[in-house]
């Protein structure tokens, strides 16, 4: 079911995506309203995403655990040129880990809300998280599986893991 989001644009944008009719749980949906909209905790940020996630999972790397308290990062990956701050720009800051991708976050609240190359201008990880309503996309993988925290074993789920990154992933799928 589409949802109708709250946009600056003439009306609802709906787009059909995913594969095999879609799927609740796991994959893509069939449709959703774009732009895709979000933000940070505090309000501070708000963005819009003009194009369909390409793709989503979740991270168990120690990085991601440490950056988001939790055993797992939802993230999706978005089309290089599709994420557009609308408000807070100013209040945005980037951490760069050591052999990791840029993470960019609220500075007012410290919500974790994208990712990108380093020294790229392009938002390409959005955390699912920061997503105002249905993405449009669900995780389709469970990376960096070795590192999962001992302390949550990590569902049943069905989705493929990896003991590493994905494949694709350094492609940008």
């Amino acid at each position: 079911m589409c949802r109708r989001a709250e946009t600056t644009h003439p009306g609802p944008r709906y787009v059909l995506i995913g594969v095999g009719g879609g799927d609740a749980w796991t994959g893509t949906v069939e449709a959703v309203d774009l732009p895709v909209t979000g933000g940070c905790g505090c309000g501070a940020v708000r963005f819009e995403v003009t194009a369909p996630f390409l793709s989503a999972g979740y991270c168990h790397c120690t990085r991601c655990q440490r950056r988001s308290g939790t055993a797992a990062s939802a993230n999706a990956r978005a089309e290089p040129g599709s994420v557009r701050i609308l408000q807070g720009e100013e209040e945005l800051r980037v951490w760069l880990p050591e052999g990791g991708r840029e993470k960019i976050f609220c500075v007012r609240c410290g919500s974790a809300l994208f990712s990108r190359d380093p020294g790229s201008a392009e938002y390409t990880g959005v955390r699912l998280g920061s997503v105002d309503g249905d993405p449009g996309v669900r995780p389709e993988s469970r990376a960096f599986v070795a590192y999962a925290a001992s302390w949550e074993p990590i569902p049943d789920d069905g989705l493929p893991r990896y003991l590493e990154e994905r494949p694709g992933y350094a492609e940008g799928r």
